[in-house]
């Protein structure tokens, strides 16, 4: 996930309450909608890795944020580069020439550690200690800090930053070691008379800075693998809920093709006994006919175990399942729970409508009912379902709502808008949702009765 990516989650505000059902989430606010604040953007910017090759904040979304590594190092090149000399020259009495050296050797490569720290703390670090023992011969270095003068320690900790924020701790670590090492030699055989030691002094400012600059990273490679895991978790989860809703919907229609697989087995078997006189043949034609009628409900019977997972049947499912004729009855039982809805049923709509279409329409206002209810509780609402030659139209419309509308759960399982659309790919249909300019939602599917060849045409407006 890049940075202009996290900065569009966090700026984002949660707009659950559009779905089936309209209104907006409550505790949502202009605030929780607006961008971040200047101190979490350069925070999120701070604990945001760079990767090999790429310039500290390379990822950030702003240019001026781009740029502000740049600015900022060559505010400290240009400052030291004067002062260095100045100090050298001045205070150590070292001779003009190599003043001058020294001065762009420890503080132009500063430039390089935006995009690469490591090759700029190596030449950094030479430089440095052949200034410590170049200083050695200056006439006037006893008195003063040897052997990282105070513009050293200075260019010293700003590459410590930049390091700290690209390398590995591993990398940090055997830099912050070859520091002390380096200090401790210096001090041990070429350390001159009467001056100050700050060996020590950036031994512990180094590990200092690259402890908490080496903490920002990690946490932010730690976020970095959490909003992956996220992302992965997400897929994973909606891909279980289509899954899931699938199998209940084959669970259902195993028992409207169970019933004519039935149907088939019981006339083939008493079609002898109905029809006197057949002949031989034609009734050896009919048993095979029953026999393999049945082989084929017992398959459908183990594969309905597979789909339940354990094997129950649980009375719920024994049950008949619905159509387009209980439609009435479910309107009621949510008119009695205090939700205002009208029912417009066309005369003869259910008569000879294929199963697989009726079940399908009764399943499709059951769901967008029970998101109304869930989403927009007191939301006026109208179902109608027509019927015309050659497919059958369900329109679910609800209102903006009346009550505080209920935030969706994000860790819900979401089988509404699911079982739609798989319901209406079954058929062959067309599904169409989405929010309406008065705050309300709309369901629209269309049905054929002559049947599809599974695929679908889904329209979701989720602005």
């Amino acid at each position: 996930m890049s940075l202009r990516d996290r900065f569009r989650a966090r700026g984002a505000a949660p707009e659950a309450g559009r779905a089936v059902g309209g209104g907006r989430a409550p505790g949502s606010s202009r605030t929780d909608r607006g961008k971040p604040g200047a101190r979490a953007r350069f925070s999120v910017l701070l604990r945001t890795p760079a990767r090999p090759g790429e310039p500290l904040f390379a990822a950030a979304p702003a240019r001026w944020q781009r740029m502000l590594p740049y600015a900022v190092v060559a505010v400290f090149v240009v400052t030291l580069i004067p002062v260095t000399i100045a100090v050298l020259i001045n205070d150590y009495g070292l001779g003009g020439g190599w003043a001058g050296a020294l001065g762009v050797a420890q503080t132009v490569p500063l430039l390089l550690a935006v995009t690469r720290p490591m090759a700029a703390w190596g030449m950094v670090f030479f430089a440095d200690v052949v200034g410590a023992l170049l200083l050695i011969g200056a006439d006037r270095v006893a008195g003063h800090p040897w052997p990282w003068p105070p513009m050293v320690i200075v260019g010293y900790l700003v590459l410590m930053v930049c390091l700290g924020l690209r390398e590995s701790i591993r990398t940090l670590v055997q830099v912050w070691l070859a520091t002390g090492a380096a200090g401790l030699v210096l001090g041990l055989f070429f350390r001159p008379e009467k001056v100050t030691d700050t060996a020590a002094l950036l031994f512990v400012l180094a590990g200092a800075l690259l402890a908490v600059t080496g903490v920002l990273r990690g946490l932010g490679d730690a976020q970095q693998r959490i909003a992956e895991q996220e992302s992965i978790s997400e897929a994973e989860r909606s891909r279980r809920t289509l899954l899931e809703e699938r199998a209940r919907i084959a669970r259902e229609l195993h028992d409207v093709v169970a019933h004519h697989m039935s149907v088939i087995t019981v006339q083939a078997d008493s079609a002898p006994y109905r029809l006197p006189g057949m002949a031989e043949p034609v009734r050896a034609e009919f048993e095979a006919i029953a026999a393999s009628a049945r082989e084929s409900l017992g398959e459908m019977r183990r594969l309905l175990t597979v789909l339940r997972g354990d094997g129950a049947t649980g009375d719920g499912e024994r049950a008949p399942q619905p159509g387009m004729d209980r439609l009435q009855q479910l309107v009621e039982a949510i008119v009695r729970a205090g939700q205002p809805v009208e029912l417009s049923l066309a005369a003869g709509a259910a008569d000879g409508v294929p199963p697989a279409v009726d079940l399908s329409a009764y399943r499709i206002v059951q769901e967008a009912l029970a998101n109304v209810v869930r989403h927009a509780p007191g939301a006026r609402t109208r179902v109608s379902v027509t019927r015309d030659a050659g497919e059958v139209l369900v329109l679910v419309v609800n209102g903006p709502a009346r009550d505080a509308v209920v935030e969706l759960e994000g860790s819900g399982t979401g089988h509404g808008l699911v079982g739609m659309r798989e319901r209406v790919r079954l058929t062959g249909g067309t599904l169409d949702t989405g929010p309406l300019p008065d705050g309300g939602f709309r369901v629209a599917a269309r049905l054929p009765l002559n049947g599809g060849d599974g695929s679908t045409e889904t329209n979701e407006d989720s602005s």
